[in-house]
């Protein structure tokens, strides 16, 4: 007897079918059964993207060290367990792979090794583009996220990755959103791009950002729908057993625009324990800081965190 071996999700596919169509929504499960595929119906403000007629998206995630697993792991499972309407299961909808500097192995958060794909000089040209919050931002890197981005449909960072996504020039004049203890660091750093605060995720033509960590799953999904219209996104996230609906609205962020109540970092806004962290006096009034570099940052332009911090 041939010895079968199924990816996980074609065994999660496979083992749970009768399941799944008996648990979906009946909108699902019938059109799952019928393995007929209803027009795509792009998701509330976002213009669709044009699936290629056979084969799949090529999708890049570009990794550094510190690379942070999330931001680009929740994508990467998004994207692979992505269920497209009347397509067969055994048809990836995209096609996925690293790319780095160099092909040695990449240490990311927690210590995690990666070994990439592909490093810039041979990865095949992707439609979307993941960049994820890490330390590198090299000039090779960021050259070749402006040469991709010239013939991509979707260039995504998520959370701080929007630093090395601004660092190549693309948002400038742009709207973007970032992890929520980042938004003053990223004006301060990019005066020409348009923080957006309390974004879940921010779309500029083929160029989008999301806020922290879990946002990129939202924003991916988004992609998804885009591509292959909401009843994508509805089935992927049904397989991924995820419950968030960030991915309807980017308001759902809307918390971490306000500036939180007591004592916080100037730069960042965490709330903090005035009794344990950096302080110091600048005009009559005492300004806190949950870390160094955020006292230098202070430091070096204080009149303009206290208007940041004066008008939210």
């Amino acid at each position: 007897m041939k010895k079968v071996n199924l990816t996980r999700r074609e065994l999660l596919q496979a083992s749970g079918a009768a399941g799944l169509a008996a648990a979906l929504p009946l909108s699902l499960s019938a059109a799952q059964v019928a393995g007929t595929q209803k027009a795509a119906k792009s998701p509330v403000g976002l213009s669709p993207l044009k699936a290629p007629a056979s084969g799949a998206i090529p999708v890049a995630f570009v990794i550094s060290k510190g690379a942070v697993v999330i931001d680009f792991a929740g994508p990467w499972e998004v994207f692979q367990d992505a269920d497209v309407p009347g397509r067969d299961m055994m048809d990836d909808a995209f096609e996925l792979y690293t790319v780095a500097e160099t092909p040695e192995p990449v240490t990311v958060s927690g210590g995690l090794k990666i070994v990439p794909n592909y490093t810039f000089q041979n990865a095949p040209p992707p439609k979307v583009v993941v960049i994820p919050a890490q330390n590198g931002d090299s000039e090779a890197m960021l050259q070749w996220i402006r040469k991709a981005t010239e013939t991509t449909d979707v260039t995504m960072s998520v959370c701080t990755g929007a630093f090395v996504l601004a660092a190549t020039g693309l948002l400038n004049g742009k709207a973007a959103t970032t992890h929520h203890a980042a938004y003053t660091d990223l004006e301060m750093k990019f005066p020409d791009v348009h923080v957006r605060r309390g974004a879940r995720f921010v779309e500029e033509g083929n160029l989008a950002t999301a806020g922290g960590l879990t946002s990129g799953m939202d924003l991916a999904l988004r992609v998804i729908g885009r591509y292959f219209g909401t009843e994508a996104i509805e089935r992927t996230a049904f397989q991924l057993e995820y419950q968030g609906t960030g991915w309807r609205d980017a308001g759902t962020n809307s918390i971490f625009a306000a500036k939180p109540k007591g004592d916080i970092c100037a730069v960042c806004w965490m709330q903090v324990d005035r009794k344990i962290v950096l302080s110091e006096v600048y005009k009559g009034q005492t300004y806190y800081f949950c870390m160094t570099t955020h006292q230098d940052a202070f430091n070096a332009n204080p009149n303009k965190f206290i208007a940041l911090l004066a008008s939210s």
